[in-house]
């Protein structure tokens, strides 16, 4: 279970998160983080939050995001806000470290998500680009599908193709968590 001041590494995005806040301690309203990104870093894939919005806060460094296809350089100081349902990445453009306080709100169980990711990679299970291979992917962004979703391609198609597979997923050892990376899943019924 996460708990505030855990930091998760992802080995193969650059990435580093230290929970300032979680779903926990703010009633599943609010999940907060510090997120670290080496130079030239970036996030997996670009994605969408069908039902939370994202806050980003620049602390330090120099930050590019892309929202619904705008791209915006953002420095200390500055902050960008992705609406529910709205496609977004970000990537470090600068010479430092980036430093950026995220926000996101309701916290569902996106610090799940994230820990059964990081997880994965730090065990050496994604492609050079920090994503899981394709059976697990399909199987973590199904179970995961109220907090994250791909991009692209449209939805459509990710329900037909990854629905199937993740069900073959599960059936050779697959799964949308693990507790080694997160020991208490929270209640689905209650989201």
């Amino acid at each position: 279970m996460a708990k505030s001041g855990d930091e998760l590494r992802h080995p193969m995005t650059g990435e580093r998160i230290v929970w300032r806040q979680v779903a926990r301690d703010t009633d599943g309203a609010l999940l907060q983080a510090d997120l670290f990104a080496l130079p030239a870093a970036s996030p997996a894939a670009a994605h969408v939050h069908p039902r939370q919005e994202e806050r980003f806060e620049v602390v330090a460094g120099t930050l590019k995001v892309s929202v619904d296809g705008v791209e915006t350089t953002l420095g200390p100081g500055h902050v960008a806000v992705v609406p529910p349902g709205t496609p977004h990445t970000w990537w470090n453009v600068g010479d430092d470290e980036a430093h950026v306080v995220t926000d996101i709100r309701p916290a569902l169980r996106t610090e799940m998500f994230f820990e059964t990711l990081f997880g994965l990679a730090s065990e050496g299970k994604t492609d050079p680009n920090g994503l899981p291979k394709p059976l697990q992917l399909a199987t973590l962004v199904t179970e995961f599908s109220d907090e994250v979703r791909l991009a692209r391609p449209p939805i459509l198609v990710q329900r037909v193709l990854f629905v199937p597979l993740a069900a073959i997923g599960r059936l050779l050892g697959y799964r949308g968590w693990y507790p080694r990376y997160s020991a208490n899943p929270i209640d689905r019924t209650s989201r």
